[in-house]
């Protein structure tokens, strides 16, 4: 397991997180989002599953460890460890990896509006690395609204700037804007099955 910790303020901000773990695997601080970008991820926590071969078997799908967020995810997070320890045991012959066509129906191709969102979002993140934290806002603006569903464009700007001032919003408010409708791509499994 590698964990990857996706946070434009780095160490800073994702360091005491990380202590506080106290993981016993590598733990990662991807400051420019380059997992997320090639994972096609636009939220967290997030896993994809990837066999020893290299070949993702699970693509990026929402991952809390427990169900404290449950009314949000609307799944039982017990299931996604289970099939975790499932496909550690059976490896391949796991119910829970997904044939090939369906691995490539949940990985669609990046559309030329995902990549101008994150050419609009890596030039708001020099600008505010850069000390131009005001010059940023219009280009985090544009990438949210270019890709409105990365939940995680959404969280660093409001996290980079005052998201109040500068988007008249929350995080908080956006998820109570939903009514109840979940942020995230509701997990698909299979009904658990007679293996360890």
């Amino acid at each position: 397991m590698i964990t990857v910790a996706l946070d434009s303020a780095g160490a800073v901000a994702a360091g005491e997180w990380i202590r506080a773990a106290s993981p016993t695997h590598p733990s990662l601080i991807d400051v420019h989002y380059e997992v997320a970008l090639r994972y096609n991820m636009v939220n967290v926590p997030t896993a994809v599953w990837i066999d020893e071969q290299g070949r993702i078997v699970r693509p990026n799908e929402v991952a809390f460890a427990d169900n404290r967020w449950i009314e949000y995810t609307k799944f039982d997070m017990t299931r996604y460890a289970a099939a975790i320890r499932n496909w550690v045991a059976n490896g391949p012959d796991s119910v829970y990896i997904l044939k090939p066509g369906e691995r490539r129906s949940r990985l669609p191709l990046p559309t030329a509006e995902h990549a101008l969102a994150a050419a609009h979002f890596r030039l708001a993140e020099h600008l505010h690395e850069t000390g131009h934290a005001e010059a940023a806002v219009p280009f985090f603006k544009a990438a949210q609204r270019l890709r409105p569903e990365s939940w995680c464009y959404k969280r660093q700007a409001w996290a980079l700037t005052d998201a109040e001032t500068h988007y008249g919003t929350s995080f908080q408010k956006e998820v109570k804007a939903l009514g109840g409708r979940p942020y995230y791509t509701p997990l698909s499994f299979p009904e658990e099955k007679a293996q360890p």
